[in-house]
């Protein structure tokens, strides 16, 4: 790969089609991506008109113009038709937008544009490059670059590529001399014009998700500050066009999922916030809403900062956003397209272990809990919360201690980790985030991530790792996005860069980590930063609720937080002692005494594809115990490929209590790519015939059904997708179906 300094002395190909193929003029294929993901393979083409460079996978095609002027001209969906697709952008804007020592800069864009509603060839062809903006001085087809490594301990994850397949893009900008100087920038002309910004573009194979970010390189013998920056800019179609508005009514945005690796501050999606913006559009003069309120300009940059200081010769670079087209209004195909996306940029989500939660960390609880995990399969024994363990115990007593602690685990084939809180307490003595007026942290109080309290605490946790052997941390409240007015010097200068600050501090770590094969449950949103789970999505207090309502929230938990994440990316909870309280109604132990409730809790979870904190002093306390779990473990295992695959929600049922509920797996590409897990809440057995719609299983025309490992029978599949099975279930348990090939 050619350096980008280096590059800039090289002539600038005026014409893509040199270098590059000519775009296919049809889709590579017509299979369904979500079920052949490996007929739709990324390519960068030659544009028609020979002035663009086009990333296109026939799922999605982003034309990038770099022939007089650099812009994106064109964002189309391809998957409804051959042609020119349908459209997502119907404006040009700048690549990016930069502040540097306060003064705003444009990189790239065109003008020219009349009717900012739709976006024809004319319109693209007429149009001129900004003559105040950066200008491209090259650009090169590079790989896909790995944001950090992945060690892959656990087996049954290790098929994921990583760095995920597909092509890149870097568009390379230099300041114009002259244009400084129209801005009376003179002074600063002769730093500036050594000052690089580089924008890269990947997409990725079988995959209708196209990824951003940019870099600044400061060239000079001058320090710069990147005040702020916006790394992606895109005017879209509106995702519903609206005469008027009324207080509390929402409009729809586009039919985009857009995310960035720069989020925090949930479990879900409303980590986003901090990066994805959905703005109004000035420009959009003949827009349908009479008060041009329609939220169709999509911008991604820090809402606050990044406040960067860029010493000579340094190299910022932003977070990646990615914007994953959406093909579909219906809800359940938008949700697989999701998790299909996490499986492709963060792999490690399919890293599963099943995890006992050891509630005391004296040596023989602990040498009892992995004796237990390794006779029953479980492969992950942590050191929970209120336990007594302390990870910041840096002591070498303490340190020997746990090194015993994982050899012995390592001797029966089990990992051991344990648990650490970060924020949701204070620390006192100016190490706590102290935060503008009128606002208080997230978690009520939250240290202070560059503070020397908090610079010493990361200190430790990336000491005990290679110190002791373990390879879990499960980090409870991490950074949640708390912004600091506190100078905290060399760190952090204050409220402005507060948030970028910390928030590269606790992804760094969660990045190293993943590096060096340490598996992190984190109850808020850095999967795309190497976290594996976060919570599935449920409400503490409920396990204090009687056994029998905490095997229907299982359930409903599970199939309400697998719309958008894989049963792989989220936890659950079964308390085998009691937690928030609820007493002996609402307590496993003694687990001999409630066989039939820890049956179905296993059940429900392992059906699902979904691990569960199981936290207590043991698994099992009689033999009949053990069995229960052994036979369930071992089920799951047979098993698990299919079980740990994609919830399609629009073949699926809702636990109600009222009547059978069950999930349908879907992964077209295994050997065994449907399984139906059905759960039966009543008090007899029930048979029925149910209507399965196998159309993200890939199996066509006929298939083969087995019931609980039975033989199979061949069915036929309608045309629709559809196939007809009969199951019996027995009172309050469960069945399986599998459907294979003929």
């Amino acid at each position: 790969m050619v350096p980008p300094l280096l590059l800039l002395l090289l002539p600038l190909a005026q014409d893509p089609s040199v270098l590059l193929p000519p775009e296919p003029s049809s889709p590579a294929a017509s299979e369904d991506w979500l079920v052949a993901p490996a007929s739709w393979p990324a390519r960068l083409c030659a544009s028609p008109d020979g002035r663009g460079v086009v990333l296109t996978n026939g799922l999605v095609r982003r034309e990038v113009r770099v022939v007089d002027g650099a812009a994106t001209v064109a964002l189309d969906s391809l998957v409804r038709g051959g042609g020119p697709g349908s459209a997502v952008l119907r404006s040009v804007r700048p690549e990016a937008r930069l502040v540097l020592d306060g003064v705003e800069h444009a990189v790239g864009g065109l003008l020219g544009q009349r009717n900012h509603a739709f976006l024809t060839p004319e319109v693209q062809a007429s149009l001129e490059p900004d003559p105040s903006a950066l200008q491209l001085v090259g650009w090169e087809q590079v790989p896909v670059a790995e944001p950090f490594g992945w060690a892959r301990p656990r087996h049954h994850a290790a098929g994921a590529a990583w760095p995920p397949a597909g092509v890149g893009l870097r568009l390379d900008f230099a300041f114009d001399a002259e244009a400084l100087q129209r801005a009376g920038l003179e002074q600063a002309a002769s730093d500036l014009a050594r000052v690089r910004v580089s924008i890269h573009h990947e997409l990725y194979d079988g995959l209708p998700c196209v990824a951003k970010w940019l870099t600044v390189t400061n060239g000079s013998d001058q320090s710069l500050t990147l005040d702020r920056f916006t790394s992606e800019v895109l005017a879209v179609v509106e995702g519903e066009s609206r005469v008027e508005t009324r207080d509390g009514v929402n409009f729809r945005t586009p039919n985009l999922w857009v995310e960035t690796d720069y989020a925090t501050g949930g479990a879900n999606e409303n980590g986003q916030r901090w990066s994805v913006h959905w703005k109004l559009d000035p420009l959009y003069e003949s827009q349908v809403n009479y008060l041009r309120q329609t939220p169709c300009l999509l911008e991604c940059g820090p809402g606050v900062g990044p406040s960067q200081d860029l010493e000579p010769g340094e190299t910022f670079q932003s977070f990646r956003s990615f914007v994953l087209v959406h093909d579909s209004e219906d809800r359940a195909r938008n949700g697989l397209a999701r998790c299909r996306m996490y499986r492709t940029l963060a792999p490690w989500v399919t890293e599963n272990p099943l995890m006992m939660h050891v509630r005391y960390a004296d040596e023989e609880s602990v040498r009892r809990a992995i004796d237990q995990c390794a006779e029953v399969g479980f492969e992950m024994v942590i050191l929970t919360f209120g336990s007594g363990f302390n990870m910041e115990d840096d002591s070498p007593e303490h340190l020997a201690k746990m090194r015993g602690y994982a050899d012995y685990a390592r001797s029966k084939g089990v990992e051991i980790g344990g648990y650490s809180l970060l924020s949701s307490r204070s620390i006192g003595g100016g190490n706590d985030v102290v935060s503008p007026p009128g606002q208080q942290p997230a978690h009520g109080s939250c240290p202070a991530l560059a503070s020397p309290w908090g610079q010493e605490y990361y200190r430790k946790l990336h000491a005990f790792f290679p110190a002791t052997g373990f390879t879990l941390l499960e980090h409870d409240g991490p950074y949640p996005g708390d912004f600091d007015i506190t100078p905290r010097p060399p760190l952090q200068k204050g409220y402005e860069d507060s948030q970028w600050v910390q928030f590269w501090i606790a992804a760094d770590f969660y990045r190293w980590c993943r590096e060096q094969g340490i598996y992190t449950n984190t109850p808020d949103w850095y999967h795309l930063n190497g976290s594996t789970k976060s919570a599935m999505g449920y409400r503490e207090v409920n396990w204090s609720l009687p056994r029998a309502d905490q095997v229907l929230h299982t359930r409903q938990n599970i199939f309400d937080g697998t719309w958008t994440k894989t049963p792989t990316m989220g936890w659950m909870f079964v308390p085998l002692t009691q937690y928030h309280g609820g007493g002996a109604a609402a307590t496993v132990e003694p687990l001999h005494e409630h066989l039939d409730h820890y049956g179905r809790m296993l059940s429900s979870n392992l059906g699902a594809g979904v691990q569960a904190c199981y936290r207590g002093p043991r698994l099992y306390d009689t033999e009949q115990t053990r069995a229960l779990v052994a036979s369930e473990v071992a089920w799951f295992k047979e098993h698990r490929a299919i079980l740990e695959s994609d919830i399609d929600h629009g073949a699926s049922r809702r636990a109600d209590g009222r009547d059978l509920d069950w999930m349908l797996h879907v992964g077209p590409t295994l050997d065994t790519p449907g399984m139906l897990v059905v759960w039966n809440p009543l008090e007899q057995p029930v048979r029925r015939t149910l209507e399965v719609d196998l159309t993200y299983t890939g199996l066509r025309g006929s298939c083969m059904a087995a019931r609980d490992g039975g033989d199979a029978q061949a069915l036929e599949i309608a045309g629709d997708g559809a196939v007809r099975v009969t199951v019996e279930v027995p009172a309050g348990g469960r069945t399986a179906v599998t459907f294979t090939r003929p």
